[in-house]
């Protein structure tokens, strides 16, 4: 529920997390109520894609860099038709935008949309505590919905957990499209929306792939039937515990041995797929600076993260699977969570990072390059 009302700022807003927590500032955006679960985010830049990024559904994110909003809002960043964010914490919103492209402010496109947000709390000591406690579940109650702190602790508690949600299918396209190549066609990749971002066709556009986007309950009958070069498996929300359908669809690309790439929600599917387990990270990765080695060349890429979940499979050793052996290709360098996976015996390999990382880095744009090999290798 959400009335969106100009004037926000001088709403009152308290934020409550589900252990009782709270913390009060204004409102920013749209005025109401609004559920999710808490995470952080520890960009410096790039808020308008991560808004907008599909992977963030049903998250309250908070910004950890304390002011947001200074390059406004425009009409060409956005990674898919809407913000999905379930609401938004900052700590001292940009009073006026100012940005060459910038359309319209930040809080005007949240009004807009109607998303709930809230500014002027000590975001430092709200990600402090996420980081000891772990993400969890939290609400935002501005203007008329403020009520006694138990009423809202109370409905924040009845809400549902994170694990075990199942929300790709919420995000992805309906209908298939097509993302043509930029120049002269040389493959053609069907890309499996399990909340894909607008970046991700585009970077294979780039180098000559035509893209048909698939719905995340397609069949391999439908993904066959554009008779793909490589299969792409793309980012999602929620808990890949439930994709059982992906899971199934992946096991099919594999045993006809198509060159396959999966990204993020794609890398912990080929995990189950191979046979390996999923669990939920205490507050997990989200941000455009994460260190990350390439296992396979040794070296240490910054990366653009967001996953709540990882694969649970052994660092160091060669894993023998159904599909051959298959080992760990990427590491993040904070905690030894899983971050890539490759199959030694046949063309497929993920990561579980955003390699078209728009608004940056770029030091992973490779790997759309290590996709282009697969595919040219396969045919020839």
């Amino acid at each position: 529920m959400t009335t969106s009302t100009r004037g926000a700022t001088r709403v009152p807003a308290v934020l409550v997390l589900e252990d009782g927590r709270t913390f009060r500032g204004r409102a920013y955006g749209a005025v109401g109520v609004t559920f999710g679960e808490a995470v952080f985010s520890t960009g410096m830049t790039g808020y308008q894609e991560t808004l907008t990024d599909p992977s963030y559904d049903r998250q309250i994110v908070v910004a950890t860099a304390p002011q947001i909003g200074n390059t406004g809002w425009n009409d060409e960043d956005d990674e898919s038709k809407r913000i999905w964010v379930s609401g938004y914490v900052v700590r001292d919103p940009a009073r006026v935008p100012s940005n060459w492209r910038a359309k319209r402010s930040l809080d005007d496109e949240l009004l807009a949309q109607g998303i709930v947000g809230i500014s002027g709390i000590d975001t430092r000591a709200l990600t402090r505590h996420l980081r000891e406690r772990g993400s969890m579940r939290a609400g935002i109650f501005s203007g008329d919905a403020i009520a006694a702190e138990d009423e809202l602790l109370a409905r924040v508690q009845a809400q549902p957990h994170m694990k075990g949600a199942s929300l790709y299918e919420e995000v992805a396209t309906k209908e298939a499209y097509v993302v043509p190549a930029v120049g002269e066609k040389k493959f053609t990749v069907a890309a499996i929306d399990l909340g894909i971002k607008g970046m991700t066709p585009h970077r294979m556009a780039e180098r000559g792939i035509e893209v048909h986007v698939l719905p995340a309950t397609a069949t391999a009958d439908e993904v066959y039937a554009v008779n793909p070069d490589g299969v792409f498996f793309s980012n999602g929300p929620g808990d890949p515990a439930t994709a059982d359908g992906p899971v199934e669809l992946m096991t099919a690309v594999l045993e006809r041995r198509t060159p396959l790439f999966g990204i993020c929600f794609g890398n912990q599917i080929l995990g189950r797929a191979l046979g390996f387990g999923t669990y939920k990270l205490k507050y997990g990765h989200r941000g455009i600076n994460q260190p990350v080695q390439d296992r396979t060349t040794g070296k240490v890429e910054v990366t653009a993260h967001n996953h709540g979940f990882a694969v649970d499979a052994p660092l160091d050793k060669v894993s023998e699977t159904k599909f051959g052996r298959a080992e760990v290709s990427h590491v993040c360098l904070n905690d030894d969570v899983v971050e890539g996976l490759q199959l030694l015996d046949q063309p497929a390999f993920s990561v579980q990072y955003h390699p078209e990382a728009a608004a940056g880095p770029h030091d992973a744009a490779y790997l759309f390059d290590r996709f282009v090999t697969l595919m040219e290798g396969q045919r020839a």
